[in-house]
């Protein structure tokens, strides 16, 4: 018995010299052979009476390669053993197929990483030993470079490096911690007494110890009752040798220039932040 595949290369062998067989008729004997064909044609299908006829995947390639080019109306007028839909869709199959063909990749899964892009990321791993994969990601993609996190943090797995480590890099809440020593902060509080009058209170943190000095209550904070505070202030951390470099307070306009420059002469920077508030 044939094996399907020497069936299907003797059918193509038939088919091309039944074309060269076909050259050199003239058209009266090409007129006559298609009449005939199709009066047997005619015959076959009334012998079937609707019953399907199996096309091996050979056959329905000729037929969808010689009629797909006719025109509808052409198409329908030939005697056929299927419909010229059939034959169309034949034609639609055999083209996705081919163009799915030529579109598969060579290899499965997905595409290596280029060299260089695998090398780059390396680099910067081993250069920056603090830096976390969606770190080194963050720099590729600053640089041009285009890949998904998930394939730096592959490329660091498979050399061995670690894709997340712990970060080494001071934050910005350790280094204030570290400073605390030296940071002290003012402020002016609002109160109420029960008589109903209004009182401002001058009030400074050490951050280090989170200690409040209270420098003084009034009612009308003015220049010269600012002022003495300052120097209330800076006897009092002389005194208790305080290791503060750095005062921080907003603008608000109660602070006099003298305010500012005593505690300079005491050697504390004062660093104003925020927005200015009517005095």
């Amino acid at each position: 018995m044939w094996r399907r595949g020497a069936a299907t290369d003797l059918s193509r062998v038939t088919n091309a010299f039944a074309l060269l067989h076909l050259l050199p008729r003239g058209d009266r004997d090409k007129d006559v052979e298609i009449l005939t064909l199709r009066h047997q044609i005619a015959i076959l299908q009334r012998q079937l009476d609707g019953q399907r006829i199996s096309f091996r995947p050979a056959h329905r390639a000729l037929l969808a390669a010689l009629l797909h080019a006719l025109p509808r109306p052409a198409l329908h007028g030939l005697r056929l053993l299927v419909r010229p839909e059939t034959v169309l869709r034949w034609h639609r199959t055999l083209s996705a197929r081919h163009h799915a063909a030529i579109s598969r990749p060579r290899r499965r899964g997905r595409p290596r990483t280029v060299r260089s892009i695998r090398a780059l990321v390396l680099r910067l791993a081993r250069e920056n030993n603090g830096w976390g994969y969606r770190r080194i990601h963050g720099e590729l993609l600053t640089l041009g470079v285009r890949v998904a996190p998930s394939t730096v943090w592959e490329i660091l797995r498979q050399a061995g490096l670690d894709a997340s480590p712990e970060r080494t890099a001071t934050t910005w809440a350790d280094f204030l911690r570290s400073q605390a020593h030296a940071i002290l902060a003012a402020d002016f509080l609002e109160t109420v007494t029960l008589t109903g009058t209004r009182l401002y209170i001058l009030a400074v943190i050490e951050h280090c110890t989170r200690r409040i000095r209270i420098l003084g209550a009034t009612a009308h904070p003015t220049a010269a009752w600012v002022t003495q505070a300052a120097r209330n202030l800076a006897m009092d951390l002389d005194d208790a040798a305080s290791t503060a470099r750095h005062l921080l307070r907003d603008r608000d306009g109660k602070y006099p220039a003298l305010f500012d420059a005593i505690l300079a002469d005491a050697g504390i920077t004062v660093v104003r932040s925020g927005v200015r508030t009517p005095a």
